[in-house]
């Protein structure tokens, strides 16, 4: 094993709990989750030796992030195609379970939003930050931030928002 595939295995082993958490948040399926931090993986592996000498985790939070948005836009795309029958869709489950509740209300959100809030709430990212890895300026940060909190406190409520947020990493 060359000193880069260790290199890129102790990453992958120190960091992946926190990428998969990341990837779950970002798209609220287990199951596309593992799928995006896979696709996130790959390409930083294949771009290794350029990005191991900055700071890989950023690399890797954009790459999920992005692909997360790409993913949902194709979906709303395909959405709009007729199809011959409509899609079976699945009962939503009467679970109280403020996670259950709080994943709702985040799946709610456009892509972009719902990246600037699990980078900025859950990763505990600067608004600088998370410009950096979502690409963009700090004032989209900011707007996308302030539209994404009033949309899950008008779907939540006020203080649940604020509980929840102030719990992130608790």
């Amino acid at each position: 094993m060359s000193g880069a595939e260790h290199d890129f295995g102790a990453f992958v082993a120190a960091r992946a709990t926190s990428l998969l958490r990341v990837a779950y948040l970002a798209c609220g399926d287990e199951t596309e989750a593992e799928d995006l931090l896979q696709t996130a993986l790959e390409r930083t592996y294949k771009n290794w030796d350029r990005v191991r000498h900055d700071s890989p985790e950023p690399y890797v939070r954009r790459v999920i992030i992005n692909a997360a948005i790409s993913r949902a836009r194709r979906r709303a795309i395909l959405s709009i195609i007729p199809m011959h029958s409509p899609p079976e869709t699945s009962a939503r489950a009467g679970d109280p379970d403020l996670v259950h509740v709080l994943m709702d209300a985040l799946r709610a959100l456009p892509p972009r939003q719902r990246a600037v809030i699990v980078l900025r709430y859950w990763e505990d990212l600067s608004e600088t930050q998370t410009a950096e890895v979502l690409g963009c300026a700090l004032g989209t940060v900011k707007s996308q931030a302030s539209k994404a909190l009033a949309k899950l406190r008008s779907a939540l409520g006020r203080e649940t928002v604020e509980g929840v947020i102030k719990n992130a990493h608790a």
